[in-house]
């Protein structure tokens, strides 16, 4: 059964892939004059038919690849989930052909962290936009005539400038047709090629930035010619066959309002009018409907309908609220909230949830990193949360210093990679700063159960982080969930080098034991994947406390107090295998050249600096072991 389903979904990729080539070839062919004077008026003739009428042939060209590329993939997918975990998938892993190309190769830039394959695709499509502007150039001027000519001011410039802006146009336009793939997270277009919503934010950053450009430099275009040839008045002109010009203004100007708010310096300062001014998009597209009429507006449309169609899913999962468990309070300002999940529901390690708390703000989602296992807990699924922002800190306060008996929280996710393969390395280093050390709690709590329970042969694991203060030492006890603790760890092969940057030593007052407090599910409330709401007489939510009292439960901290008496074997085990360094940063060109084996994988996350030097000692070629995985967790 398994060889038949490996088969199908050979076939189905191959199919796929046969349709992405002709898709991309499609582009290339759009601005040729053969395509626009022969084979675009050909088939407007055949396709011209009474329900789509003129647009029937931009649905076939644009629109038709897509969905079969979405419908095909879901498919591949579907079947995928079939397949159990194997060997030979391992040992084909271990290959890594394309390890090499998958190395970062550009570091510092305007780009940020980029690999040589996504450097290859992005030089790509630089060409392909080259390509388009020089041909459309071409194919326009050559058919400059005298009245074009006397229209725009009587001089062959200005009627070059006008073809030229025009140009400027269709090429924001092609950009726009890619723009919101990234942001589709349900979709299954992006795991068909081996992609992530969150590590493809990068790509939608590009292409926006891009989109504005050009729609930007179009705009400036046509005020600059009306303005030469005494035209102003087309400002005013809402034409209502072809071009409208004043939805095209009010388009960019709202495109313009967007933009401002998407740069770095201002929405990490400001993130909550950079959040709310992002719903400007939708003004956005219905305006640049109407000002350039569906039919062109075909070519872009594919991609937004998949948005929206997630966007409405999304939507109908938000609805509902979610059963939260409880919560353990570190003295570093920082939450695990335990939900309740369906055993049917499973994820893969570094998988998102997007969180909503309607008490704080009923709009905003905040995206975290599961730090649970979904194999290891099939009865909850957590996250971790650091008071860093406004709406961080205000949760952590709710929960912290004046919790109810409940909290309704509202769970849109989780997305995450169809497939890991941490597998494949005989090393495994997780090097994180702060808080950015719990998207590598769900890798850990995954191999522990495929350690202990599926006896997997696991790489050794090497926990580089740092850290500001020695409270922040306390989220290593999130390493190991609050219950579903497997007893023997002391095989598991990991090793803890953790660092105290701003500390000389560990601060005994400042001890604080870290608590637990738990809450009262209500009927109405669903399990996390499930459909079902909670039945409180049978849940088994209820084996924590005997009624689920909100009575805090308190723990030293065996991090960050390790001369208390540990209280397991397991936590014995973590505590023994961490060395705690204070007063100074790690040294990681010496750590990560210091390891031995000839795949060692390598993950970052945590601030901006210690991603880049981290991806610079990797792509130094210093040290052919080193596989820098290409796996983001901040954008």
């Amino acid at each position: 059964m398994d060889g038949r389903v490996r088969i199908a979904r050979r076939g189905i990729w191959t199919v796929t892939m046969m349709v992405c080539v002709g898709y991309i070839m499609m582009w290339m062919a759009m601005p040729t004059a053969v395509y626009l004077t022969t084979w675009l008026p050909k088939l407007r003739s055949q396709l011209n038919s009474t329900y789509f009428s003129s647009q029937g042939t931009n649905l076939l060209i644009y629109t038709f690849p897509v969905l079969f590329v979405a419908v095909a993939g879901s498919l591949y997918l579907h079947l995928g989930a079939k397949l159990p975990y194997s060997e030979p998938d391992r040992e084909a892993a271990k290959k890594n052909r394309l390890g090499r190309w998958r190395r970062p190769l550009m570091v510092r830039g305007p780009l940020g962290i980029v690999s040589g394959i996504e450097l290859a695709f992005f030089s790509m499509f630089i060409a392909l936009l080259v390509w388009s502007f020089s041909t459309y150039l071409h194919f326009f001027f050559s058919k400059i005539s005298p009245s074009q000519i006397e229209d725009d001011g009587g001089t062959l410039w200005k009627a070059k400038l006008d073809r030229a802006a025009l140009s400027l146009g269709i090429l924001g336009n092609v950009c726009l047709s890619f723009l919101f793939f990234p942001v589709t997270r349900g979709s299954s277009v992006l795991p068909l090629f081996g992609l992530t919503s969150e590590g493809s934010i990068k790509y939608h950053v590009w292409l926006g930035h891009l989109v504005m450009l050009l729609f930007a430099a179009h705009g400036v275009s046509y005020l600059l010619l009306w303005a030469l040839t005494g035209r102003l008045w087309e400002v005013l002109k809402w034409q209502h066959v072809g071009v409208a010009n004043i939805p095209g203004e009010l388009s960019l100007l709202v495109g313009l309002c967007l933009w401002a708010t998407t740069f770095p310096s201002i929405r990490r300062r400001f993130f909550e009018l950079f959040f709310y001014t992002h719903y400007l998009y939708i003004l956005f597209v219905f305006f640049f409907f109407l000002h350039i009429g569906i039919s062109y507006a075909c070519i872009m449309l594919p991609g937004f309908y998949l948005f929206m169609i997630d966007r409405y899913l999304r939507f109908l999962q938000s609805r509902s609220r979610v059963c939260l468990i409880s919560a353990r309070v570190l003295p570093c300002e920082t939450l695990e909230l335990n939900f309740s999940k369906s055993p049917d529901l499973n994820y893969t390690p570094t998988s998102l949830l997007f969180i909503n708390v309607p008490s704080i703000s009923k709009l905003q989602w905040h995206p975290f990193t599961i730090s649970s296992s979904s194999s290891l807990e099939q009865e909850t699924v957590s996250v971790v949360v650091k008071a860093e922002g406004s709406w961080t800190r205000k949760l952590y306060e709710m929960v912290a210093f004046s919790p109810a008996d409940r909290l309704e929280v509202s769970i849109e996710g989780p997305y995450g990679p169809t497939s890991t393969h941490f597998l494949r390395h005989d090393l495994l280093v997780m090097v994180s700063g702060g808080s950015g050390i719990t998207p590598f709690f769900s890798i850990i709590r995954e191999l522990i159960y495929g350690k202990t329970t599926l006896k997997w042969k696991i790489p050794k694991l090497l926990v580089i982080c740092a850290f500001k203060k020695s409270s922040d030492l306390t989220m290593l006890d999130l390493l190991l969930p609050i219950s579903d603790i497997p007893s023997n760890l002391s095989d598991f092969d990991l090793h803890i080098e953790a660092y105290v940057t701003r500390e000389r030593e560990l601060r005994t007052e400042d001890l604080k034991p870290m608590r637990a407090v738990w809450f009262k599910p209500s009927a109405s409330d669903l399990r996390f994947g499930s459909k079902k709401e909670i039945q409180l007489q049978r849940s088994k939510l209820q084996t924590p406390t005997k009624n689920l009292q909100q009575t805090p439960m308190s723990r030293e901290s065996q991090f960050y107090n390790p001369n208390t008496e540990l209280e397991s074997l397991p936590h014995r085990s973590l505590v023994e295998s961490t060395n705690v360094h204070y007063g100074e940063r790690p040294d990681l060109k010496r750590l990560l050249f210091d390891c031995k084996g000839s795949s060692i994988g390598i993950l970052v996350s945590g601030p901006k600096k210690m991603r880049h030097e981290v991806a610079a000692i990797c792509s130094s070629g210093l040290a052919d072991n080193l596989q820098f995985e290409s796996i983001s967790f901040t954008w």
